[in-house]
Parts: C-alpha cells; structure tokens; sequence
C-alpha cells in the first residue's frame, strides 16, 4: 500500500477514503512534515492552506507520484520545482466558487450598508444610530472585479442580480477591446470603480499589485473586498488610504499574516471588516473539495488517469 504523507486535517469522509487506499501520517503541525518524509517512503503529498509543499520536502520523497492540495489556490506549493521532477500537482479548481462568490457578496452588502455597525451598535443599546446611519445601496454601484475565474464570473451573476454595473480586468495576454466588453485594463478598472473585488490567483505577478501607486488611481471613497490573498494588496498603503479617507472600507477574508498579530491596526480600523480565511469552510464545500481531491490522489496513485484540468505544472498556472 503507498504511503501519503498528510500536512493538515482534512474533511472526516475525506480522510476516511485517503486511509481506506494509503497508509497516512499526518503531521502533529505543517511544519513536521519534513521528519516523517526522512523517516517514510512517501508517495503523495496531501495539504490544505499551510502545509508549505517547498522544494526540500518534494526532495525528501524519491518515490513521490503526486502533491495534493484540498482548495484552488496553490501559493504553498511548489509547483516549478514539482514540474522539474514530472511529479503532478493536483487541486481542486472551481469547488469553492459558489460559497466563495457569496461571501464576496455578503462582505460587499455589509461594508456598503454599515451593516455590521448597526447591529453593534443596536447591541449596544444604541438605537439613535439610525440618525447618523450614512450605508447605500450597491444597486447602481459600478464594481471592478480583479480576477475573472470561476470565482469572479460567479460574483459577476450575483452582483448583476443586484442591479450592478459590472467590468472585469482584461485578461493580461488579451487586448481589452477583445476581452469582452467588460474588459478594462488595471489604470481604467481603478479610475471608475465603486467597489473592487480581488479574486486573483498569488504569484509573482499579482503579488502587491494593490500596491500604493494603484492604490492612488483608485476612485475616491472606493470600497475594495478580499477574499483571495492577503499579499495581493499593501497592507500598509492600504492603511494609509483609509486614514487619509481616500479609501471608503476594506472587507476581506484573507491577511498576509494569518492570524493577525494582537492589536493589528487594519483589523482594528473601524471602516475595516475582517473575516478568519473562512469564506470557503462551509461543510458541504469543505467536504467536497477534500474528497474530490482524495479521489483523485487515488487515482494517480493506482495509475489511473484524471481530468487534465484537475492537474497544474509550471506551465499551466492562472496567470
């Protein structure tokens, strides 16, 4: 029987599948997984959000037939340096697009309607609140979305529903005129945006793309929301445009430190909601995604063939 080296928890039907087709052992921490890979013969690889897949770990398994990740993003893998050893990566693209788009839309619809003020401050006994209550409507809004995936497509229907006018960012390998005809370049997509919402993939051309410089071409008052990556966007800068005013609110559900340090001035800012990186931890999806991407383990393993859109190498990453 192969043996699966597993870097964190996984759903209970998910993890009851990997153990009924591989021997597991699973890491007291993501950071032990390199011990047991000196100690076992390893044949996959399996991690959710922070086992970090690096180049020594893929290094210390000879005989590694797959590296697995239970989500869609793949920033804790190592993808390249997989791809210099034929060794597949394989995720779960597209399972978490529905809970994901509704809470993008759900973190928009409170941050735009102060929804989370009022009901603290009604919990607070204050029901004069409603006297200085200053929340709109996002129907008529115009809302930019970084990132036109499965994600950014599901969020698009959604918001149009609410009466939205909706651009996307054009694909960087395609003119925006030939992008559809929401496409935007990024200058354009940051001057008439009401609202952003980022749902790119992290890598090295999307890292700190909301850096201070687009930051400032940003639309004054913008509300911008995060439920991809939290080293998409300058934190820092990100800050200082709340301070000075020129950013209306950030909600989002990803930091680039997780969790945050005690006392982290972004999560503490009034005009700021944080969410704990739980957009998609809802049971179904949660289980879903695990066990699709179980499945799938399993079937390399055994010499079975997969979708090819299941599988990622160097090459084929989103850009």
């Amino acid at each position: 029987m192969k043996n699966t080296l597993l870097l964190e928890t996984i759903s209970e039907p998910a993890d009851h599948l990997l153990r009924a087709g591989t021997n597991v052992f699973l890491a007291e921490t993501p950071a032990s997984g390199p011990a047991i890979a000196r100690r076992e013969n390893i044949h996959a690889i399996v991690t959710r959000g922070k086992g970090d897949v690096s180049a020594e770990l893929i290094d210390l398994c000879p005989d590694l037939q797959v590296i697995a990740r239970c989500g869609v993003g793949l920033d804790n893998v190592q993808v390249a340096h997989a791809s210099t050893r034929g060794i597949p990566v394989v995720n779960a693209p597209g399972s978490n697009a529905d809970t994901v788009a509704e809470h993008t839309l759900g973190l928009m619809l409170c941050l735009q309607r102060q929804l989370w003020a009022s009901v603290t401050a009604v919990k607070a006994g204050n029901w004069a609140y409603r006297n200085e209550f200053t929340g709109d409507e996002i129907r008529g809004k115009t809302l930019g979305i970084l990132g036109y995936g499965n994600i950014g497509r599901k969020v698009e229907k959604l918001a149009a529903a609410f009466g939205m006018e909706v651009l996307h960012l054009a694909h960087p390998q395609v003119q925006a005129k030939d992008d559809g005809a929401s496409a935007r370049d990024l200058n354009d997509l940051l001057a008439v945006s009401d609202l952003l919402t980022i749902h790119l993939p992290l890598n090295a051309t999307t890292r700190l793309l909301l850096n201070a410089s687009n930051l400032e071409r940003t639309k004054a008052g913008v509300l911008i929301i995060n439920t991809a990556r939290g080293e998409i966007i300058d934190e820092a800068a990100l800050l200082a445009g709340l301070e000075a005013g020129r950013i209306g609110g950030y909600a989002s559900d990803v930091l680039t430190v997780e969790p945050p340090a005690a006392g982290f001035p972004l999560v503490s800012h009034p005009r700021v909601l944080v969410t704990p990186h739980a957009a998609s931890l809802t049971g179904r999806t949660y289980d879903e995604m695990c066990r699709l991407t179980v499945h799938n383990v399993l079937q390399l393993l055994s010499g079975q063939s997969i979708s090819r859109r299941f599988i990622h190498n160097a090459e084929s990453l989103p850009l």
